[in-house]
Order: C-alpha cells, then sequence, then structure tokens
C-alpha cells in the first residue's frame, strides 16, 4: 500500500481529491473529461465502486466513494488513477487540436523524472488524502463542498447547472453517469 492511500476501514466511505501535477488545467478539454468518465462508469460496472458524489474540475477530481467489490479502496483507486493517467496522456500526446501538447507533456516527464516509482510520465500528484465520511452530517457537509465547487468557482450559478458533476443527479435531473447513489439526509 502506498503511503499516500491511507483507506483504513475498506469497507468505509470516502472522500478525495486528487490534482493533476502542477495543479495544470486539463480538463478544460471536454474528450479529456470523457475519458475520465469512461473509466469511472468502468470502475462501477466491473470493479465494485459505489459513487456517491464526483466532480471534475479544470486541473483535480472530487469523488465519494465505497469499494463493494473484492478490491479495497487503496487498490480501486491505485487502478482508476494509473489507467486514467495512461489514457489521457496518450489521449494528449497523439491530439494534434491539442495546442499546449508539447508544454503538458513536458510537464508530465519532468515530474516523473522525480519520483522512482513513475516509469515516464506523471499526470497524477500522489498526494489524495482520502477521508473517511463516518458521519451523515459529515457526508453531506462533503457532497455540499463538491457540488459547490463549479459554483464558487464561477463556473456556473448553481450546482446542477454544471455537467461534469453529480450536482444534477442530487437535482433529480439525470446526470453523466448511471447509478450514482445519491445520498438522502435530512438533518440539520
Amino acid at each position: 500500500m502506498s503511503r499516500n492511500y491511507k483507506f483504513h476501514n475498506p469497507n468505509g466511505l470516502y472522500f478525495v481529491s486528487f490534482a493533476v501535477v502542477g495543479w495544470l488545467d486539463v480538463f478544460t478539454r471536454n474528450k479529456y473529461k470523457e475519458l475520465f468518465l469512461e473509466s469511472l462508469q468502468f470502475c462501477q460496472k466491473n470493479k465494485g465502486m459505489e459513487i456517491h458524489a464526483w466532480c471534475i474540475m479544470p486541473s483535480h477530481v472530487h469523488l465519494i466513494f465505497r469499494s463493494i467489490g473484492k478490491q479495497n479502496p487503496e487498490q480501486l483507486l491505485g487502478d482508476l488513477k494509473r489507467f486514467t493517467s495512461k489514457q489521457i496522456v496518450k489521449e494528449i500526446a497523439e491530439n494534434p487540436q491539442e495546442s499546449r501538447r508539447e508544454n503538458l507533456i513536458a510537464s508530465f516527464k519532468s515530474e516523473a523524472l522525480k519520483n522512482s516509482n513513475t516509469s515516464q510520465y506523471q499526470f497524477w500528484r500522489h498526494d489524495n488524502k482520502p477521508i473517511e465520511l463516518w458521519s451523515n452530517k459529515v457526508i453531506f457537509q462533503k457532497i455540499q463542498y463538491i457540488h459547490n465547487n463549479p459554483v464558487v468557482e464561477g463556473f456556473v450559478s448553481q450546482p446542477e447547472e454544471y455537467l461534469y458533476s453529480s450536482a444534477r443527479d442530487y437535482a433529480g435531473k439525470k446526470g453523466l453517469l448511471d447509478d450514482v447513489c445519491v445520498f438522502q439526509y435530512f438533518g440539520i
């Protein structure tokens, strides 16, 4: 287990945030967001990832999830990050329309040189700091934080207006991911 993945309870519900190296705004392109969403869907259907909330921001991702499959949470998240790293870097490198391609690839190579665990490119930072959500109030607070992130950044005026988040599911609309476990909180 990596020192950066401290999931003490294999059955717990976790909040994680993970960022692109250098907080680079990679997810300004819909293609990269779609690749990440496809990976989340794969993890839901094939690896036992139960998703309660999510949001893709330009430089980072927020996620509340639980592992209900055979993998423990750190393995599940590690697999997701490894796969998306390879796929998104490949897409950037092969995309002739990507005006930032040379700079992004150079940044990923430079970060990989700083880390003995990474061979060619490092896309994600290693410090995702998982937080186990231990009460309904804390779960609700983290969901609100995730969904309000695009509002705070000025991308939208209401959380459900942001397409790349589970806020639409929580507003009773169809979101981009199927089978989001919408959390019901009735407390104050």
